[in-house]
């Protein structure tokens, strides 16, 4: 007999998540998962991985994959096609409405989770070949601000610091972040930098988060006055006598007059600490630290980019670092958290409408440089349209052919009610997706594009800190998947560029791109990756991360940390930063009676983006399993919210029905929900249905985090779950969530519908053959079905009143009195199968929301005592804030 064949080896590649890059090691297993670990030798993460990375073996099933071309008919049903007719479908549209209509009637919409090669072969068949720069992002949605910010600021879109300067520092400011649970890797990085050197933390949000919990200050500051916190800052500076004259004098300009500006802004401490509705103590103690502290990293995210001034807030942090010469040195300066695993990479190849490649805009002299490069026929000439300019141009029907790559604008994008419909309206709507349904591709796409994922394809990514690093293949490209490239150059070869499109390899493309950033290049562009134009096949495919620039002639051995603006060197004419003085901060809409709060969307800690892959994770759903809107103690008793009771929450342009989290840590006034869920997950949740299309003027980046909303109760009599082998249609008029099992899907019910109601239900979903129990006792409906043995679903169905999680203990004891003896299912076994619905606080052990507060009552005072007890803690890290939290609520509710 042969022995078995030894397992493949692990693989080093990078996760495909949040902006921070984390090196993976991944092998295939037999049951078509993955084994996963952080990568020691990653210098993003070394070795740690968080909750979502570590699950990645998870999420890479076959379940829902898109893995043949389709075509949509007349009736509206999809129909597999070959390769060969849909990229002629594709081409031909595209040729059509361009000899039509012009090539400005044509859009490209792309992608933060696409690889730099995917991103540098669309914008090159857009802006170089087909003619327009209509060639947008959902990293509009996420970093544009930064990239507007620092563009104003040091003439390019560079980030000057590393990673390692959160190790470095002294001080670090967080602003508009939710490390702990957005950035967790990096946030664990900066608590050892606090335990170990004693650095002090400042958190800046108007939530107390998570992450708030380990600062040494917290300024809950109103929505939209962090650049009056940051104008306040620059002027008690400069009456300190803290500036950096020698330096602003040698290589900025403009100074003067934006102190000018912050003075009438944030006149004094007094001054800043009204408009933002601070404590004048709280703010003189974070400016006597910006002041006394040389060591300072200001980190910062969407709280400052998702905003109608983002900019602007960008900038008033940055003239903060330029004016005391904190820039460019270890352990100082302006650092953006980036959202999305290769935004950079887009920026660095042109991804957004703003841009040409290799960090080259619209002057004249760029657009004939890439021009001559490329050796393009009918190179772009003007920016293209934005985002959200993009779909409002097709709702007006001057864009008539839209392709959408790896992205689900019908649930991200703000007014996404209008989006849908607009889509709904194209001539010609392609997607290139890894699933066959989301809310996008079911507003209507006439071809579907089967695009290789994550584990599937090769390529790379850029992190927040300008590190290069390889996404490695795996898993075997299931069905036709091809990667994105493959497929844009597919297309523009039946377009008539086969020449300029006649890649053979990931690796073709990067020597191309890294040769366009090098290419005129004597230092007059800060990104710079030259050398490697010449990188053979071998050396691509074993590329180590690498921090750019690497300019022609440097050799990989000197990529190294590498640091910005130091010594000046900005990329501006006169090779001088420029302070940017900021207009008076104001929110694009005020509130009203009729809505009078603000609302604040963002990311939970184990949730990705719309959820297309976290939420086929059984250890991340159970995390917040359910949509749910958090609100001030005053606000809910006001509003006549209950804690676990429902609410429905309007704005002029939409509505979601959420549970209700009544929370001290959220401001008055103000209500937060997270951004994750979709139509395919839930009946009403869709966030981006109520927010407003105010974008920021210089980078178009829309405003998330304050659309006037209102909030009312809504009653459902029953509540109650359904868990099944395969998702179910549930009846209208049904609130439900959808939530992964190991060994199905989980439906969280409320219902207007009674028992009876529920009964005709289940007895039409059961499948014909099955053994069928069911029990109505005191109001409670219980249902279960077995098939050849096992048991095949279950339904619960009980008034409001009853406990949130249910022992289905008898249930269990009727479904196992009507199986046959030799056919009856155990009564534990049914019980592990249909109880559980409490929330995981540690995913990495599945360590229960109750287990913790049992392991606290029973003495734990500390999390390090908690993860002695139950592990919670021990592995990814991400948990232990909310440890941290439960800890000291449960102490606060039950004194010892």
């Amino acid at each position: 007999m042969n022995a078995a064949a030894p397992p493949a080896p692990a693989v080093r590649t990078t996760c495909p998540y949040c902006g921070v890059g984390c090196g993976v090691l991944a092998q295939a297993d037999a049951a078509g998962g993955a084994a996963i670990a952080g990568d020691p030798a990653h210098p993003a993460n070394f070795g740690r991985l968080c909750s979502k990375g570590s699950a990645l073996g998870e999420t890479v099933g076959m379940a829902g994959r898109l893995i043949h071309p389709m075509l949509r008919q007349r009736d509206g049903s999809l129909t597999r096609v070959p390769w060969p007719q849909a990229l002629d479908r594709v081409a031909d549209g595209l040729r059509q409405i361009i000899a039509r209509e012009g090539p400005d009637a044509v859009a490209f919409y792309l992608s933060g989770q696409l690889l730099t090669e995917d991103y540098y072969v669309a914008n090159k068949l857009m802006k170089g070949f087909i003619g327009s720069a209509n060639v947008d992002t959902n990293s509009r949605l996420c970093m544009a601000s930064t990239v507007a910010g620092q563009r104003r600021a040091f003439g390019a879109d560079t980030v000057p610091g590393t990673y390692a300067d959160l190790d470095l520092a002294d001080l670090v400011v967080l602003a508009g972040s939710n490390a702990a649970w957005c950035h967790p890797v990096l946030f664990q990085r900066i608590m050892r930098n606090k335990a170990e050197r004693g650095a002090r933390v400042v958190v800046i949000d108007p939530r107390r988060t998570v992450t708030a919990l380990e600062a040494d200050l917290f300024l809950p500051l109103a929505p939209g006055t962090d650049t009056t916190l940051f104008c306040g800052l620059l002027v008690d500076l400069a009456d300190r006598g803290a500036l950096d004259t020698t330096y602003i004098e040698a290589h900025t300009s403009g100074f003067a007059e934006t102190l000018e500006r912050a003075r009438a802004i944030a006149p004094d401490v007094a001054a800043t600490a009204r408009a933002c509705e601070l404590a004048e103590a709280d703010v003189a103690e974070f400016f006597t630290l910006f002041h006394a502290v040389a060591r300072t990293v200001t980190a910062f995210s969407q709280g400052i980019n998702q905003s109608a001034q983002g900019t602007d807030k960008v900038n008033a942090i940055i003239n903060c670092h330029l004016a005391t010469g904190r820039i460019g040195r270890p352990g100082m300066g302006p650092l953006s958290l980036t959202g999305q695993p290769n935004a950079m990479g887009g920026r660095e190849v042109g991804g957004l409408a703003n841009q040409l490649a290799a960090h080259m805009g619209f002057a004249p002299d760029e657009i004939e440089r890439v021009r001559r490069f490329w050796n393009a026929p009918n190179v772009a000439r003007r920016e293209g349209c934005k985002a959200v300019q993009m779909f409002e141009a097709i709702a007006r029907g001057e864009i008539k052919a839209l392709w959408v790559m790896a992205t689900n604008p019908a649930v991200s994008l703000p007014r996404a009610g209008a989006v849908r419909d607009a889509l709904r309206q194209l001539e010609l709507f392609v997607v290139s997706e890894n699933v066959l349904s989301n809310d996008t591709v079911n507003a209507g796409a006439h071809v579907l594009l089967p695009a290789a994922t994550w584990g599937e394809k090769e390529g790379t990514v850029t992190n927040s800190e300008r590190c290069i690093s390889r996404q490695r293949a795996f898993l075997p490209t299931p069905g036709e998947c091809r990667p994105d490239w493959w497929i844009v150059s597919a297309v523009a070869q039946r377009l008539g560029f086969a020449d300029a499109f006649a890649f053979a390899s990931p690796a073709d493309i990067f020597r191309e791109h890294a040769a366009l950033s090098g290419f005129e290049n004597e230092g007059g562009r800060d990104f710079d990756i030259g050398s490697l134009a010449t990188i053979s096949d071998g050396d691509y495919d074993a590329l180590e991360p690498m921090q750019w620039p690497l300019r022609a002639g440097e050799k990989l051995q000197q990529a190294g940390e590498k640091r910005f603006f130091a010594a000046g060197g900005f990329y501006t004419p006169d090779r001088a930063a420029r302070f940017v003085p900021p207009q008076p901060p104001a929110l694009a809409e005020a509130t009203s009676p009729a809505f009078p709060f603000r609302l604040n969307s963002g990311r939970v800690r184990d949730q990705w983006h719309t959820m297309t892959r976290t939420g086929q994770s059984p250890r991340l759903a159970a995390h917040l399993a359910e949509p749910f809107i958090e609100v001030h103690p005053h606000d809910a008793d006001r509003m006549g919210l209950a804690d676990g009771g429902f609410a429905r929450i309007s704005s002029q342009h939409g509505a979601a029905i959420l549970k209700v989290l009544v929370s001290e840590n959220q401001r008055p006034g103000s209500l937060f929900v997270p951004i994750h869920w979709s139509d395919e997950t839930a009946s009403c949740a869709r966030i981006g249905e109520l927010v407003a299309a105010h974008t920021d003027p210089h980078s178009g980046q829309p405003e998330a985090k304050a659309t006037p909303t209102t909030i009312a109760p809504v009653e459902f009599a029953l509540r109650g779950l359904a868990r099944t082998r395969a998702p179910l249609a549930l009846p209208g008029g049904t609130w439900w969530v959808k939530v992964a099992l190991a060994q199905g899907v989980e439906y969280r019910l409320a219902t207007g519908s009674g028992p009876l109601f529920w009964h005709d239900f289940a007895d039409r979903w059961r499948a014909a053959d099955a053994r069928f129990a069911e029990e109505l006792d005191g109001g409670v409906y219980q249902a279960a079905a077995f098939l050849d043995g096992h048991l095949d679903g279950c339904f619960l169905i009980a008034p409001s009143g009853a406990p949130a999680s249910w022992d289905l203990a008898g249930l269990a004891a009727v479904a196992a009195q009507a199986e046959d003896p030799a056919r009856r299912i155990p009564k534990s076994q049914a019980c592990d199968y249909i109880e559980g619905t409490e929330p995981v606080i540690c995913a990495c052990f599945r360590v229960s929301l109750d287990a913790v507060r049992a392991a606290v009552h029973g003495g734990a005072v500390s999390v390090e005592e908690i993860g002695r007890m139950l592990r919670a803690g021990t592995n990814c890290g991400s948990c232990l804030p909310e440890l941290k939290r439960i800890v000291v609520d449960e102490h606060i509710a039950h004194p010892i």
